[in-house]
Order: C-alpha cells, then sequence, then structure tokens
C-alpha cells in the first residue's frame, strides 16, 4: 500500500502508549492498533483530528504518501 502510518513513530516521540492514546482519544485499542499497523482501509477525518490533537501533531505526521 502506498499510504504509510506514522502512528508508532509519533506515539513513541510523545512517549505515549497504545492504551494511553486510545483513552485520550475515546477509540478502542482494537481499532488504534488496526491503523498503528496499517491495516486500517481508511479513518474518519474526526479520529485524525482527535489523534493529531492529542498527540500535537500534523495529519502528514501520522500519514505518509509512498510512490514505490
Amino acid at each position: 500500500m502506498a499510504i504509510i502510518v506514522n502512528l508508532d513513530v509519533m506515539m513513541a516521540k510523545r512517549k505515549m502508549s497504545l492504551n494511553e492514546l486510545s483513552e485520550k482519544v475515546d477509540i478502542t485499542l482494537s481499532n488504534l492498533s488496526i491503523l498503528k499497523t496499517g491495516k486500517a482501509k481508511a479513518i474518519r477525518f474526526s479520529t485524525l483530528e482527535s489523534i493529531c490533537k492529542v498527540l500535537e501533531c500534523q495529519p502528514a505526521d501520522i500519514l505518509e504518501y509512498r510512490n514505490d
């Protein structure tokens, strides 16, 4: 897939665990894990907004397009 999810990188930079992010964003741990591993087919803008707010980052810090 050409869209790479760098959620784990941003979480590491912010020293935040998956459990902590799940609680703060109000997303189930399993759905957040699917997103983190890049297995998600889609993400709602409201979810992306919440993640960016909690991690204090931009959407481009989490999502990357690669044309390999």
